[in-house]
């Protein structure tokens, strides 16, 4: 087994549990994605809600992307870190009156929305304003992204999105709406989705649906196909970044664009989960009666993905070059889920070992909790140790 490169005498110097940034990592991502995306009428967003730590916005910002941003903190947050207004987009299917306002009142590219009600709120809201909002129809193409029911989120059933049978209403809602101006469509069909046929599934689907908008004499600037780009959780040092090359590909290949027409991406989890680890020291080694325990000062309030959906993560003893043998892994909280693997191999290890539960760079940070009155982990940047 390949194990990351971490500045363990560092870390032994460092309280635990701490979230710890590759930043080196995160660049080169970054610069791949650009590359992939260059000289073409690509889009990036990157979906706010994956990692919202300062540094890292800062660091993706200056690359020049854009921010996909599901509420209307979040937007200030993209401000805040140097996101321009013209490449923010505002998705979410409760959006609050004052979420509304902030992303009116900053003149945002765009509102992904999500129902007849919000189209209707949102036109009174930019009135008032003397504003004219730019919209898209979040559209549910009802394609199984085969992936956690949890995080699928295209499919008829889900709570967001437009049925495609409301689209003739829904565009008579903005025909008659004065502050309204629709420039696209927009999908998302669930998240760490890692057969690309899913997305060739949404390309058709999406062909199909641009000629009944053309049909219907509209021709639209923006087609938005959302984010979902899955990693590679079981083997971050081996494939430490996500098939950019490929997923964008697929999309030129299978979805031709009209004149003048962009295409639009929210990329959130491929781009930052790689560069992240949780860093957490062994509390105990617990010998069960078939089984031993490894207790660590990390738990589900810092890394709540393997609790909430039973997500896999990479877990390396960093400071153990021992033989190996099985522990199951958990937390400290009082909670039976609060269990970050079952049955692993791992060098073995002892008490004050300090442990890296790899590919937290999404959804670990931003998601954490003070249950049971825990302290919030500080985070630390690879460039700044």
């Amino acid at each position: 087994m390949i194990k990351g490169i971490f500045p363990v005498e560092q870390f032994k110097q460092l309280n635990t549990p701490f979230y710890y940034y590759d930043i080196e990592l995160l660049r080169a991502t970054l610069e791949t994605i650009k590359k992939e995306t260059g000289n073409k009428p690509f889009h990036v967003h990157y979906a706010v809600k994956a990692n919202a730590n300062p540094r890292i916005l800062k660091e993706i910002a200056f690359f020049g992307f854009g921010a996909d941003c599901v509420s209307g903190n979040e937007i200030l947050a993209a401000l805040e870190c140097g996101f321009t207004p013209d490449k923010i987009v505002f998705a979410g299917v409760g959006k609050s009156d004052r979420e509304i306002e902030i992303g009116l009142n900053n003149n945002i590219f765009c509102f992904n929305v999500e129902s007849i009600p919000e189209l209707e709120v949102l036109n009174a809201l930019a009135s008032a304003k003397g504003k004219t909002a730019r919209v898209a129809f979040r559209i549910n193409p009802n394609i199984d992204a085969h992936t956690h029911k949890y995080i699928t989120t295209g499919l008829t059933e889900n709570k967001f999105g437009i049925n495609e049978q409301d689209l003739p209403r829904i565009l008579e809602v903005v025909k008659g709406s004065s502050n309204l101006q629709l420039i696209g469509i927009h999908f998302h069909i669930g998240s760490q989705i890692t057969d690309l046929k899913s997305f060739e599934d949404l390309c058709v689907k999406v062909k199909e649906l641009q000629e009944w908008f053309n049909k219907q004499g509209i021709k639209l600037p923006v087609i938005n196909v959302g984010g979902g780009l899955g990693i590679n959780y079981q083997h971050p040092n081996h494939i430490p970044m996500a098939d950019f090359e490929s997923y964008f590909r697929l999309f030129e290949k299978n979805l031709p664009l009209q004149p003048n027409q962009e295409l639009h991406f929210e990329l959130g989890r491929a781009v930052v989960a790689p560069c992240g680890s949780l860093i957490s020291r062994v509390l105990f080694v617990k010998e069960g009666i078939q089984k031993k325990f490894l207790i660590l000062d990390a738990g589900m309030t810092d890394l709540i993905r393997p609790a909430l959906y039973q997500a896999f993560h990479h877990i390396e003893n960093i400071t153990s070059d021992k033989e190996t043998a099985l522990y199951d892994v958990v937390g400290p909280i009082c909670e039976s889920s609060d269990l970050f693997a079952e049955q692993i191999r791992l060098n073995e290890s002892a008490r004050g070992d300090l442990m890296a539960i790899r590919s937290a760079g999404a959804y670990g940070e931003v998601m954490a909790s003070r249950y049971n009155c825990r302290d919030l982990p500080l985070s630390y940047f690879s460039d700044q140790l």
